[in-house]
């Protein structure tokens, strides 16, 4: 064999050599480097190996979800992470280089130098395209966690513990959640929806009810300073609804000394007295900005029960600026037809109450529909929206406990709803007494009676009885009347 063959033979193993060994120090960290840089390859080789045996042992002892969720809900944690994740990704990328550079054929030119310098430097973009993403989300994580949470727990409120159940010693955690309708063209802000969900800690399950912003008589706690000024309830007639509340305690700001938000303190306050429950927490979120947060998670799922009107309100009694429709049937709604569903109330069989009922079912299908893998492809963008329109009192250092009682609810519990409408109560002259027993029925309902056999009977008469139908708004399952 002639001197320029064996020069071939040398050049294709040399060629094999680098690309296999750039290839190994790709998928494990500077395994290719072991071949020239002896020392450094292993140390970088058993680094890896370390850190792997290290994660899945800390993730098997504290659960894989719950270790996932700990870190993606700790600022604290994701400030370890973002570094380790940079530094890491950049070693691993400099074992690429390095071994693609030990091994590059000496004297190689022309294309196939060309192809070896574009395999190394794909090999490197499969290492940073997933650790600068990693990195990006981990930063934007952090800062929606900042901004949307607070530093500090309510006082008072319902809180978890430690050990492998936080919730263990809490045997329910009331939220409630305001959808604040401020705008350029308002005066503060009213809000359009106010609803409490009841959570069981240990079961997962959720009775969501709804407040009529027309309910009038609104009582207020005595520790609350307006109580001083209506002692009979805030009781004016219909200048003196549920949806003035906010704007009441905005306006009497001097009688709350260093909270800076009273209106939502008056709110809550004015709530846990209507159901007779403690609040624990709030979530305010901007319904300007729901149409971003429905279309950031890719729209939702509803089952729409009854024709919905867009672009329509009430001008002297008459229907105007109807632009179009949401017809009933099972389908999926972007931003703007969800807003639309939840407020809309022009044409809606019982107005505000019905637009109450459709307001607690988009609150459940949200909930529902949340899904992890979706929304990880989107988050950027549906992290944007919630720190522009959502804030929330839940303290940061309680998110994972969140997280996981979220979860419960989504594995095992299921959402009920009770609303308060005018089937059931009298908003003019409500009847708190009767609300709170409503409440506590609702949330700690009798034991089932034994089902007993008893003889069938017919009867001539087809028109049914008292019992078969009814007036009233109802406890019933979210899924059911949504």
């Amino acid at each position: 064999m002639g001197e320029r063959g064996i020069a071939s033979r040398r050049q294709a193993r040399q060629t094999r050599r680098f690309y296999t060994l750039t290839a190994a120090s790709t998928v494990i960290p500077g395994l290719g480097l072991i071949h020239t840089r002896r020392r450094t390859g292993i140390a970088m080789v058993a680094g890896f190996f370390l850190t792997i045996l290290a994660v899945c042992g800390w993730g098997l002892a504290k659960g894989v979800t719950s270790s996932v969720i700990g870190v993606g809900v700790s600022r604290q944690a994701l400030m370890i992470l973002i570094p380790v994740v940079a530094v890491g990704a950049l070693i691993w990328i400099w074992g690429i280089v390095t071994t693609a550079r030990d091994n590059m054929p000496p004297g190689m030119s022309g294309r196939p130098r060309i192809a070896m310098v574009v395999f190394a430097s794909l090999a490197a973009l499969l290492i940073f395209a997933p650790a600068a993403q990693s990195v990006r989300y981990a930063v934007i994580q952090r800062s929606l966690i900042g901004t949307v949470f607070d530093q500090l727990r309510p006082a008072g409120a319902a809180a978890p513990g430690d050990g492998d159940d936080p919730w263990a010693g809490t045997g329910r955690v009331n939220v409630m959640l305001v959808g604040s309708d401020a705008g350029e063209d308002r005066d503060g802000i009213r809000p359009d929806s106010i609803m409490v969900a009841s959570v069981d800690t240990k079961t997962g399950e959720t009775v969501l009810f709804g407040i009529p912003r027309n309910l009038q008589n609104i009582p207020f706690s005595k520790d609350n300073p307006l109580s001083k000024q209506y002692p009979e309830g805030f009781n004016c007639g219909d200048q003196c609804l549920m949806e003035y509340v906010w704007t009441l305690g905005r306006d009497n700001a001097e009688l709350f000394p260093g909270d800076d938000n009273p209106g939502l303190t008056v709110t809550k306050d004015a709530a846990s007295q209507i159901l007779g429950l403690d609040i624990d927490y709030t979530t305010v979120i901007d319904l300007q900005g729901f149409t971003q947060l429905v279309d950031a998670m890719g729209g939702v799922t509803i089952d729409v029960k009854e024709r919905v009107c867009i672009g329509c309100k009430i001008e002297g009694g008459v229907v105007v600026g109807t632009t179009g429709y949401i017809e009933p049937g099972v389908q999926k709604l972007d931003g703007y037809r969800a807003l639309w569903y939840s407020r809309s109330r022009a044409e809606s069989t019982d107005g505000d109450f019905s637009r109450m009922r459709r307001q607690r079912c988009m609150v459940g299908a949200l909930l529902n529909q949340v899904n992890p893998t979706s929304m990880l492809v989107r988050y950027p963008k549906l992290a944007k929206t919630l720190e522009d329109n959502v804030k929330v009192d839940i303290p940061q250092q309680d998110l994972k406990a969140w997280s996981e009682l979220v979860l419960r609810i989504q594995d095992k519990g299921k959402i009920q709803s009770l609303p308060l409408t005018n089937k059931n109560i009298d908003v003019n002259k409500p009847d708190y007494a009767k609300i709170h027993a409503m409440v506590d029925e609702a949330i700690n309902p009798p034991p089932r009676a034994p089902k007993t056999s008893t003889p069938k009977k017919t009867s001539s008469s087809t028109t049914p009885s008292s019992s078969s139908t009814t007036d009233t708004d109802e406890l019933s399952d979210i899924t059911a009347t949504c």
